[in-house]
């Protein structure tokens, strides 16, 4: 059993597992930036250590002074969450190097899924079905317009490292190809420090569904059923649900088969600890290979409340090395679950972020309800990093109940003096097609350009 976990995050995944170590009775260590002081996971962890400045390429990227500050406190193992060093295959070596267990896959199944063009073959080579497009990485607008016009349009240009939306676009013609992709390099460049792009065909009104895969480090890699994140803004989810209501309510055996698919990659890719295969699957049922994520996701709670199954723990007993006492035949679902995330923005104004300071701060409770964030009365939200501020979960019977409890919790959510997504995802959970299952990648899209967007804009 691991004494002392350093937590290399912050905000509410840091508050998550710093949880989780509480409950497993292991130590935990912080490490904050200068304006993260006061920040909630700070306060809930054991010891604390200041690691610098308010940027996180002072602080939170520094692999340097996160080892140090491991090392300072003497931690037997590291979780870096999500974002950030999450999954930098370097990092995970440099823990290693330090006799420090990270609690993420090896490097080696990083490496493999790092470079998405490159997890385009591997998926391939584990016969999982991939969209048309670029062999590798395009270097050059020549190369692009002629992949492109060999797919033909519409594609999607990609970046091949990272991601959260970002230096990703769409192209319809050869004068928005040119256009898109290289501002797709530019933007790579500066998210990821990697300018590489791919071109692959672009699915019309496709659905984004993923599946939630654990792999110990004997082999035995089992999947926990699937997320429908398909409710996104600009390539960034907003809700995610599950089971997904596509599948339930037409294609029910495709689980079967994309769950088997997420696992023979995660097994091609001698994947271990928690990932995320994701996949996007046409109207007609056709599904094709995403990317992995190899982390643990912001939406993983709603597989937990649906399954009873704590994806932290399991990472970390997977991290000390232990087996999997859960086979497939074990994993059963329960109900339906649906995440909102709780952004500091203005759905009116673009979402443009709000930092500031919360004046009042109340969450939802009763049956059905849960709540992960970091935020409290009094706290500032700083402008220099991500504006979600926190995830509003519930569960029901079926996926009515769970709307029509997250219809009310979101009610129930008071936050004054900052600007919030709560009454967009009101709005959300309000819309007949949503309330109907019927929605793709294009929903707030249309959601915003539509009829509907009376339920969001006070103005009209």
């Amino acid at each position: 059993m691991f004494e002392k976990i350093l937590v290399a995050n912050r905000g509410e995944i840091a508050v998550r597992i710093i949880r989780a170590c509480k409950e497993l009775n292991i130590r935990t260590v912080a490490v904050y930036s200068e304006i993260d002081a006061n920040s909630m996971h700070v306060q809930l962890a054991d010891e604390a250590i200041c690691i610098g400045k308010a940027a996180s390429s002072e602080s939170y990227l520094r692999i340097d002074r996160i080892i140090s500050a491991a090392e300072i406190a003497d931690v037997d193992a590291i979780h870096p969450g999500y974002g950030f060093l999450s999954e930098n295959a370097h990092f995970a070596d440099v823990c290693e190097s330090c006799n420090i267990r990270f609690i993420g896959p090896r490097s080696r199944a990083m490496n493999a899924m790092e470079d998405k063009a490159i997890s385009r073959e591997l998926a391939k080579k584990a016969g999982v079905p991939v969209p048309p497009g670029s062999d590798g990485v395009v270097d050059n607008e020549q190369d692009a317009l002629a992949t492109s016009k060999k797919i033909g349009y519409p594609v999607m240009i990609k970046a091949v490292a990272g991601g959260g939306g970002r230096g990703m676009r769409v192209a319809h013609n050869d004068i928005s190809l040119i256009k898109g992709y290289h501002t797709a390099r530019n933007e790579a460049e500066k998210a990821f420090g990697n300018s590489g792009v791919y071109i692959e065909k672009y699915i019309e009104n496709p659905h984004h569904i993923e599946f939630q895969i654990l792999g110990d480090n004997r082999g035995n890699i089992i999947h926990l059923g699937e997320r429908d994140c398909s409710i996104q803004r600009r390539n960034q989810k907003v809700v995610e649900e599950t089971p997904s209501p596509l599948i339930e309510n037409k294609f029910k055996d495709l689980r079967k088969k994309m769950g088997k698919a997420a696992v023979r990659i995660a097994e091609t890719a001698h994947y271990t600890n928690a990932g995320t295969v994701e996949f996007i699957v046409d109207d007609n049922g056709n599904f094709y290979f995403l990317e992995m994520n190899k982390r643990i996701q912001v939406e993983h709670p709603i597989t937990e409340e649906v399954t009873g199954i704590d994806l932290v723990k399991q990472q970390i007993m997977i991290a000390m090395g232990e087996p999997l006492r859960i086979s497939q035949s074990d994993v059963t679902f329960k109900g339906h679950a649906i995440e909102c995330r709780i952004n500091a923005e203005d759905p009116f104004d673009d979402f443009r972020p709000c930092p500031g300071r919360i004046e009042m701060y109340y969450s939802p409770g009763g049956r059905g309800v849960r709540v992960d964030s970091h935020v409290y009365a009094g706290y500032t939200i700083p402008p220099t990093y991500d504006s979600m501020i926190g995830k509003l979960i519930t569960t029901g019977k079926d996926r009515r109940e769970a709307m029509d409890v997250m219809s009310r919790a979101l009610g129930e959510y008071m936050i004054t003096g900052i600007k919030t997504t709560i009454a967009f995802e009101q709005a959300i959970m309000q819309d007949p097609n949503f309330r109907r299952g019927v929605y793709s990648t294009n929903f707030i899209e249309n959601l915003m350009n539509g009829a509907r967007r009376e339920l969001i804009d006070p103005d009209l």
